[in-house]
């Protein structure tokens, strides 16, 4: 279905500012940090040695967590289902470049280096089935994604405001078992990762909140439907090898929650704080149906927090074939 010609307009607006934008919220190639300042350094005479290090202190790591690390990982890799995703948002065209085509490309870039990066501190970590990995991320990627949010530029950023919210938390929970364990290497690597996920929320926020500042009500009836219809993980087609389309990110899920990287609770929480980022409370001049929308919205964390309150996580590990015997 066709957009609002409103949509389109308000996409316009808002890459009249995109140079500003880039700016803001990426980094320049040059000074950014790249997987191989982070691992170590095969043309120097203690590679070997450091190798070693990293096999020991991924020992010491629990089963789950090392599962979720796989997870993120995988998730990291599909990479180019979401950029392939974001350049199909009605207003951003990647036959005539614009300033959105130049923000999905530049924020691909970004995020291309996470994955390279937790790869290969798996592959040397030698606890990693590299090939049962490698099917998971094959299978996710043929796939693909369904994020509820068709080509709507206001679902989609909507969306990737609060899934790069949701990953941040994972990355940055991630590095703090981790150093608990003292794998310093790898609490710095998820750190890093973090604070990318950090600025990329920032600025998908900043995207919606320029969209509320145009088009109150039909970006407050978008943010109730998405919210109705949940926020689907990128991963929720997870599977691995032998099994079926999805099967495997409830277990994914359950490690999570057990070791507590990514919960329930941080759902609402992110809710919570975008509700707050957005002043939904507080948005003047909306339609009478926005205004339902807007009581749905302030009334639904409430309403999740008991929800909650009922979910029991099985306690019983689930065997991934990524994790080496």
């Amino acid at each position: 279905m066709k957009l609002s010609n409103i949509r389109l307009e308000v996409m316009q607006t808002i890459e009249q500012s995109m140079d500003g934008l880039l700016s803001k919220y990426l980094k320049p190639i040059e000074e950014n940090w790249q997987p191989s300042d982070l691992l170590p350094d095969s043309r120097e005479p203690d590679f070997f040695e450091e190798i070693e290090e990293i096999q020991a202190l991924a020992k010491e790591m629990s089963y789950d967590l090392f599962a979720v690390l796989i997870g993120d990982t995988v998730t990291e890799e599909v990479l180019p289902t979401y950029e392939a995703w974001l350049m199909d948002i009605e207003g951003i065209d990647q036959k005539n470049p614009n300033g959105w085509s130049k923000w999905v490309r530049a924020w691909t870039a970004e995020e291309n280096r996470h994955g390279d990066l937790l790869n290969k501190y798996l592959y040397l970590s030698g606890r990693v089935n590299m090939r049962e990995m490698e099917i998971s991320t094959q299978h996710l990627l043929n796939d693909g994604i369904d994020l509820r949010t068709g080509r709507d530029p206001y679902r989609s950023f909507i969306y990737t405001s609060f899934q790069e919210l949701a990953t941040n938390i994972s990355h940055r929970r991630v590095a703090t078992l981790a150093r608990k364990t003292g794998n310093d290497l790898l609490a710095k690597i998820c750190g890093v990762i973090a604070a990318d996920e950090a600025r990329h929320a920032n600025a998908y926020m900043d995207f919606v909140k320029r969209m509320f500042e145009i088009d109150a009500s039909e970006i407050m009836l978008a943010l109730e439907d998405m919210m109705k219809k949940k926020i689907v993980m990128p991963a929720h087609f997870l599977r691995e090898s032998g099994g079926g389309m999805g099967e495997l990110f409830t277990h994914f899920s359950d490690a999570a929650q057990r070791i507590r990287v990514y919960t329930t609770q941080d759902y609402i929480d992110i809710l919570q704080s975008l509700l707050k980022e957005w002043d939904i409370e507080n948005i003047a001049g909306i339609n009478d149906s926005a205004e339902e929308a807007r009581e749905y919205l302030m009334a639904l964390p409430k309403r999740l927090q008991r929800v909650s309150e009922r979910i029991r996580i099985p306690e019983k590990q689930f065997e991934f074939k990524w994790i080496a015997a």
